[in-house]
């Protein structure tokens, strides 16, 4: 895609850019198809960090959604941190992981509440994202700047100056 449309941004900064706007987010409302071909989405937790240039999600073992992914690893990721005006959309592939140092690796106290033998939980397993393709919508301001530019808008018919940073990244 990247080749055709100069606006995709490609390369370590734009990915960077991503994963460092996802770290503030935290909370992702994952979306794939589920039975009868309809959308599901829920919120997931993403984990401390970007591991293999992947996103990580802690799971139950016995819930629906891996069989659902299973099926169809298809994922869209969105992540909103409407204080900071920072928005993010992701589509990916997701795979379904145990490996042991993995989670390890991924584990956190927070988790605790919902796997109570810790990273050793035999339930425990992990939602791997390959990221495809992001998009980003980055315009943080104070609220005083924001409702000068809209005042202005009104009153001069004129979009409103600092909408702050849009981009698509190309993962592939």
């Amino acid at each position: 895609m990247s080749e055709t449309d100069p606006s995709v941004k490609t390369g370590p900064e734009a990915r960077a850019k991503v994963f460092a706007l996802v770290a503030d987010a935290h909370i992702a409302m994952m979306a794939n198809l589920g039975a009868h071909g309809r959308w599901h989405a829920r919120p997931m937790a993403t984990g401390k960090e970007p591991l293999d240039g992947a996103l990580w999600f802690l799971t139950d073992a016995r819930s629906g959604k891996i069989e659902e992914l299973e099926q169809e690893p298809t994922v869209l990721l969105a992540y909103s941190d409407e204080a900071a005006g920072r928005y993010v959309s992701i589509s990916g592939m997701a795979s379904i992981s145990r490996e042991p140092a993995k989670v390890r690796a991924l584990w956190s106290e927070a988790a605790r509440p919902w796997f109570s033998g810790g990273p050793d939980d035999p339930h425990l397993a992990l939602i791997r994202v390959d990221i495809e393709e992001a998009e980003y919508w980055d315009a943080p301001s104070s609220a005083m700047v924001s409702l000068y530019g809209y005042a202005k808008a009104m009153w001069t018919d004129e979009r409103p100056d600092g909408e702050g940073e849009h981009g698509t990244v190309d993962f592939s």
